[in-house]
């Protein structure tokens, strides 16, 4: 994951155009998590929360390596 992508004349990392599916995916997980009662025995939802978006955009970063 070496250098920029362009986006109609703009330079963008890669990093930033994983973040959005990983934003994605992170919600929906969320969202099913809160649903199943996971919540309850979480410290503090909004750090568990910070911590799950790292992991899925460091596994799409690790997944992503190979097209960028």
């Amino acid at each position: 994951m070496i250098g920029e992508v362009s986006l109609y004349g703009i330079y963008v990392p890669p990093l930033l155009l994983l973040a959005l599916p990983a934003l994605a995916a992170s919600r929906l997980c969320k969202h099913v998590l809160a649903r199943t009662g996971f919540y309850r025995f979480v410290w503090h939802p909004a750090l568990f929360d910070f911590s799950l978006f790292i992991i899925v955009l460091g596994s799409l970063a690790f997944l992503g390596s190979n097209w960028f």
